[in-house]
């Protein structure tokens, strides 16, 4: 592997299906070499999360500093962070190495249905994090909740006027974009929207592809961060990640680590 790595900040899945192994299984599919920062350590099945242990705060900090410290990180993708001590920790790390793109996942559950972030979490989240981030890449879900604080209807969220809403909604809270994931939404084609400012919102359409998998959002946003460190435009970055997603449906199951759904 050469070039400028991508750091990833995220906890680990002892299933191994999401995560940070999914985004270091990714990075490396991509010849993107990876730097890494633990936030939790988790210990979960696809169907349960039996146990989540945060990192102490000044460790997670550690960990960044010193890879970013090395001066060839080209991009950042940060995932699950666990719980507001740490939400505040990364920012204010990030904050004093500003330069790299941050592509955050705002991981709130497990595939499972556990909470993965604190409420606390999620409100130092979105006011620390939200304004640092050059793409934010929730799942419909995540949008639902985070744009107005409801729960997610898959037949509402089918309406374009309506991911559309909640996409913008979000980058009024500050990311410099919001690719918005439509994987949970019903009918036969899968569409992602991205939304910038001053630009028309972009449209992705593909057809959905049969089969389950974990830890789609991961793969998606390691991805964008690995094409963003290679020098790629936020479009492209995103349509790499996309194709990322997919590339792991059509492959055999065993690949995709199941269970879930195709909620990228």
């Amino acid at each position: 592997m050469s070039g400028r790595r991508v750091l990833v900040i995220a906890g680990t899945d002892s299933s191994g299906g999401a995560g940070l192994v999914r985004d270091v299984r990714t990075l490396a599919r991509m010849n993107v070499p990876v730097a890494c920062a633990v936030t939790a350590v988790t210990a979960q099945t696809d169907s349960s999360v039996s146990s989540v242990y945060p990192l102490p705060p000044a460790e997670v900090r550690a960990q960044m500093s010193a890879a970013l410290g090395s001066g060839d990180i080209g991009a950042i993708k940060i995932g699950m962070l666990g719980t507001q001590a740490i939400v505040e920790i990364v920012a204010e790390v990030l904050t004093d190495h500003r330069g790299p793109p941050i592509v955050l996942d705002p991981v709130l559950y497990s595939s499972s249905g556990s909470s993965l972030l604190d409420p606390a979490g999620i409100v130092a989240l979105r006011r620390l994090i939200f304004p640092l981030a050059a793409l934010l890449t929730p799942n419909l879900p995540e949008a639902a909740y985070l744009a107005q604080g409801g729960h997610f209807t898959p037949g509402v969220a089918s309406a374009r006027t309506t991911v559309e809403g909640w996409a913008h909604a979000l980058l009024a809270q500050g990311p410099q974009a919001v690719l918005l994931k439509g994987g949970h939404a019903t009918g036969a084609a899968v569409a992602d929207v991205l939304v910038r400012p001053g630009c028309e919102a972009l449209w992705f359409s593909d057809r959905r592809l049969e089969g389950q998998a974990r830890g789609t959002g991961c793969a998606l946003a390691a991805a964008v961060a690995g094409a963003l460190a290679r020098g790629e435009d936020l479009e492209q970055a995103c349509r790499c990640g996309r194709a990322h997603v997919r590339a792991l449906f059509r492959e055999k199951p065993a690949s995709v680590d199941t269970p879930a759904s195709d909620t990228s």
